[in-house]
């Protein structure tokens, strides 16, 4: 029924770029940074997986801090002295969701399932920014509340 009713609503027909957070406002780490660098900029910004951009500002994959962490865990501890020894690309993740800027909701509602952020390019391929599982799940709910 609620999927019905989100169909009824058309919302799926709504585009992206209406919910998309610019890539201004979007931190990002690049591969050949230290992993140092990336868990202090995962830090910082609060989120758990970030994008990982090369210097054309396309997307190359994405990083998190479980796998930082994975990465500097010694059978005793974690040895926090090793993440000056590590990049980025020797952790990202290459398979990250991505979208073009004029996609339709319904693709990046189908995406956010198994991913907390989907990355929207232009038809270049250059980073544009993300839609967060959040504004999705926001979306939804002000249309159900219109019901």
């Amino acid at each position: 029924m609620l999927l019905q009713t989100l169909k009824n609503s058309q919302i799926t027909d709504n585009e992206i770029s209406e919910l998309m957070i610019s890539q201004e406002k979007v931190a990002h780490v690049q591969s050949n940074n230290p992993l140092d660098h990336a868990l202090l900029v995962l830090i910082k910004s609060g989120y758990t997986s970030i994008p990982v951009l090369d210097k054309q500002y396309k997307v190359q994959g994405q990083v998190g801090k479980a796998q930082i962490l994975d990465s500097i865990l010694g059978m005793e501890r974690i040895e926090m002295e090793r993440l000056h020894e590590y990049f980025v690309s020797d952790v990202m993740t290459e398979k990250v969701p991505r979208m073009k800027k004029d996609e339709t909701f319904g693709k990046a509602l189908m995406l956010s399932i198994n991913h907390p952020f989907v990355c929207i390019e232009d038809n270049d391929g250059a980073f544009l920014g993300i839609m967060t599982r959040r504004s999705i799940l926001a979306l939804i709910h002000r249309h159900l509340e219109k019901i």
